[in-house]
């Protein structure tokens, strides 16, 4: 039994420390604001400049000392008109990085204290930010995967259904992306792989015919394969790092969540590719992601106004 700590300092972050960085809803909400524009100074669609800006008691908003314009941190981010306190948003945000096959909405339940509903809407929500386009150095691997239950497993309404496709690509030691398949025809799955590698990558996969044909996509890729039926490794070629990938994110799936609908499949699969792709970063997991709060992911009216503006000066104006 191993009785050293495995978990590198540099990436714990306990919920001691949580705490301690955000114990109320304002510093959430000054981190917030700080993430967006650092020490309060943004510009102020009414004055035409920028200036700092001052908290407004009882809001969640700062306003310009000159004209009272306020200024909404959370507009347009995934806290927009949540009625949520921003603790329970950061909680949750720190559940889900602090687990390597993913904690349900049940459980966020029970932990938070909010409805099932809000706990679901909540992870939805926080796995937008886990989305990512990426691109891939070889050598990589490359294998494709089914996700859904046999006929056998399911309620008569779901029997008939084909199995979900997904295709995995992943760096050896490396990063991994895996997106959602209409099917598993050329057609579907070229363009994915001309859209990570760049030309001339090694690429190592199984004996799919599919797969073959990323030697003829114009990009010279190297291809080698292994025969699964004669084993695991010929040589260089071999697919474990991708099946092992397969294996947590089946692990996860199965246990924790179930089942997961093909509409859905996708941002539970970026959430798992956002961990795996970070497993090996010196910075805690949490930090990564609370850095991407500020992403605008639903529409915002201060901003829309912003960008309808036209460009001015930042220095002050004579009027």
């Amino acid at each position: 039994m191993n009785r050293r700590q495995t978990i590198p300092p540099q990436q714990k972050y306990t919920t001691k420390q949580f705490l301690a960085d955000f114990p109320t809803d304002d510093a959430c909400l000054e981190y917030m604001l700080n993430k967006r524009w650092p020490g309060g100074i943004a510009f102020c669609v009414e004055c035409r400049v920028n200036r700092k800006h001052y908290r407004v008691t009882g809001r969640t908003c700062y306003a310009c000392p000159v004209c009272g314009n306020h200024l909404f941190p959370l507009a347009g981010t995934i806290f927009h008109k949540s009625t949520t306190p921003l603790t329970v948003w950061f909680f949750v945000i720190k559940l889900m990085t602090s687990t390597r096959v993913g904690v349900s909405a049940k459980q966020i339940q029970r932990e938070t204290g909010v409805t099932y509903k809000t706990a679901w809407r909540m992870m939805k929500q926080v796995r937008k930010l886990m989305a990512e386009k990426i691109a891939l150095r070889g050598p990589v691997e490359m294998d494709d995967a089914y996700f859904g239950g046999s006929d056998s497993n399911k309620h008569s309404h779901l029997r008939g259904k084909a199995k979900t496709p997904v295709l995995g690509i992943v760096e050896r030691k490396g990063r991994v992306i895996a997106r959602v398949l209409p099917d598993t025809t050329k057609e579907s799955i070229l363009p994915i792989v001309g859209e990570v590698l760049p030309p001339r990558t090694m690429i190592y996969s199984d004996e799919s015919q599919t797969l073959a044909q990323v030697r003829w996509m114009g990009q010279s890729h190297k291809h080698s394969t292994v025969n699964h039926s004669k084993g695991y490794r010929d040589g260089w070629a071999h697919t474990n790092t991708i099946d092992g990938f397969w294996s947590l994110v089946k692990r996860g799936i199965g246990g924790v969540y179930y089942q997961v609908g093909r509409e859905y499949l996708q941002s539970y699969l970026d959430e798992y590719s956002f961990r795996y792709n970070r497993r090996k970063v010196m910075v805690p997991m949490f930090t990564l992601l609370a850095e991407r709060t500020t992403t605008q992911v639903c529409p915002s009216a201060y901003e829309s106004r912003k960008s309808l503006l036209p460009s001015v000066s930042t220095q002050a104006q004579p009027w």
